[in-house]
């Protein structure tokens, strides 16, 4: 398996494992169109956001999305913000979620990030615990306003 960055080819695969997902089967679309389209040509052309894939032979059985923020705080520190992580159904509890996410910590540490923080769906229970062996710590409440 190797980790590498997500080139336009990869679209359809990454639309996929959104919606192969209790809450993305809801919200996302089956087949590539103009917004998602244009979601790819937009992330893919700023430097401060990645699409990520894990691709085993020749497919793509992993995702993620990473996003490094500058900010005044902790002395003006970049943090990495992680989202859209899915793992293909059938690859779930193999460690490719694992290899991922230390691939993405790796980065982070490489590129200097004080920190990685990411938000999961308070129905996500596993995830959750997954985060919890990676490290990770629910130590603030997260809001959203949808519009």
């Amino acid at each position: 398996m190797i980790i590498r960055e997500a080139v336009r080819a990869d679209l359809p695969a990454i639309i996929a494992l959104l919606a192969d997902d209790v809450l993305g089967k809801a919200r996302e679309f089956a087949t590539v169109d103009e917004a998602y389209e244009k979601a790819f040509a937009d992330i893919d052309a700023d430097p401060r956001n990645v699409l990520v894939v894990a691709q085993d032979d020749d497919d793509v059985v992993a995702c993620m999305q990473i996003t490094y923020i500058p900010g005044l705080g902790r002395h003006g520190a970049e943090r990495s913000q992680v989202e859209a992580v899915r793992v293909h159904s059938a690859r779930r509890g193999q460690g490719v979620g694992q290899r991922m996410m230390a691939w993405a910590i790796d980065q982070a540490r490489a590129r200097g990030c004080v920190m990685m923080q990411l938000t999961s769906d308070k129905s996500r229970v596993d995830a959750h615990r997954f985060y919890a062996r990676l490290g990770f710590v629910a130590s603030h409440e997260g809001m959203k306003l949808l519009l």
